[in-house]
């Protein structure tokens, strides 16, 4: 039997973690999966005022939504479920799911579990130029190109 890994004790700061523009939220990755011995994976998004996310669903992990500040409406398969600072919500792998954001805007925690989630934000973002929500996009997303990429994670956007 192999040993389970000794992990070090870890702090990441508010305003720290990778920075990265991601479908036009701001994504802080604050653990990885290298950082908890692949247990979870943690993000701090922040989002602009009346954001709507794009419909999809993880294969490969769970997640947990924990609401820091603002009002955010989650649509898990189905179930509505309105959240807000200082509420938690849960959606299940294979179970498709979009999230709307109030008109204040908001700050949350994804949680994905196991961990390794920050390989597809890795690579359907960019570096964040700074710790804000970027600009609005001068296109639509290439849906077709973004699916051949998350695909590779166990993940799809649902159209």
């Amino acid at each position: 039997m192999k040993a389970r890994e000794l992990l070090k004790a870890a702090a990441v700061a508010r305003g720290q973690g990778e920075a990265r523009w991601w479908f036009g939220m701001l994504a802080e990755i604050k653990a990885t999966a290298a950082d908890t011995g692949g247990q979870f994976t943690l993000v701090e998004i922040t989002c602009g005022p009346n954001y709507q996310g794009i419909r999809h669903v993880h294969h490969r992990e769970d997640e947990g939504f924990w609401i820091v500040e603002g009002d955010v409406t989650l649509d898990v398969g189905g179930t509505i479920i309105e959240t807000h600072a200082g509420d938690y919500a849960f959606g299940p792998r294979d179970i498709p799911h979009v999230f709307n954001v109030g008109a204040a805007g908001c700050r949350m925690l994804f949680l994905f579990t196991p961990g390794g989630f920050e390989d597809l934000i890795l690579a359907t973002s960019e570096p964040a130029q700074s710790r804000v929500v970027p600009p609005p996009p001068t296109e639509p997303p290439d849906i077709a190109r973004m699916n051949e990429i998350t695909a590779r994670y166990g993940a799809e956007i649902i159209v």
